[in-house]
């Protein structure tokens, strides 16, 4: 069984940063790409920002300048660094990861959600 397990949301002010953090555990033989995503209320969850195993990164326009992607293969962890955040980055940020296992079965696995709130 693998587990996604997140870190780091909170209640911040408009301009602050925050740091969010998603480990896995569990019977994991290997972890692919690596994202984090987002859904406010009323809206459709959508990509923030991806990193495949090898660093290479991707990231939508809502943060892009505002935020980085990166991960540390040793630890199984996934980090998202956001920086100058704004009130319509209110959200519940979930973690995704592409995880293959020691059965050989590759799969994708998704966090329980940390909430992010930006607001005065």
């Amino acid at each position: 069984q693998v587990q996604l397990v997140e870190s780091g949301g909170g209640l911040v002010q408009p301009g602050e940063s925050l740091r969010l953090s998603c480990a896995a555990s569990g019977s994991i033989f290997s972890i692919n790409n690596m994202g984090w995503y987002r859904q406010a209320p009323g809206k459709q969850r959508e990509l923030v920002a991806a990193i495949t195993r090898g660093g290479s990164t991707n990231y939508a326009d809502s943060l892009k300048g505002r935020s980085t992607i990166s991960r540390d293969n040793a630890k199984n962890t996934v980090y998202l660094q956001m920086n100058s955040l704004k009130p319509e980055d209110t959200a519940v940020y979930y973690c995704n990861a592409e995880i293959r296992s020691h059965f050989g079965i590759s799969r994708d696995y998704w966090g329980q959600g940390t909430q992010v709130t930006v607001s005065s």
